[in-house]
């Protein structure tokens, strides 16, 4: 059974940091493109960002580019997001996304989201 679970949100004033954690289970992780996604009631999803399958390839944002990084660690089945120098408007649940780019057919996955909100 495939299961992707986030953790790391929590409340945190503007300017701070904090760092989201995505554990998979049930994929073999190193075959999927791991992307982050934030949401806030009654607005469109969000791309926040994605990494490759090895972690060498990184992409943001314009919102978040310079301030959040995107790591994974495929041995541990994790991908992070630090989010560095926060802003009310970063304020969301963000989700993490997995997606199979190699073979077929193309597969999708998605955790339960995690909250960040950013307020003093």
């Amino acid at each position: 059974q495939v299961q992707l679970v986030e953790s790391g949100g929590g409340l945190v004033q503007p300017g701070g940091s904090l760092r989201l954690s995505c554990v998979a289970s049930g994929l073999s992780f190193s075959m999927y493109k791991m992307t982050w996604y934030r949401q806030v009631p009654g607005k469109e999803r969000e791309l926040v960002g994605d990494i490759s399958m090895g972690g060498g390839i990184t992409d943001y944002a314009d919102s978040v580019k310079g301030r959040f990084t995107i790591s994974r660690d495929n041995a541990k089945n994790t991908v992070y997001l630090q989010m560095n120098s926060l802003k009310a408007e970063d304020t969301a649940m963000y989700y993490c996304n997995a997606v199979r780019v190699l073979g077929a057919p193309r597969v999708e996955y998605w955790g339960q989201g995690t909250q960040v909100t950013v307020s003093s």
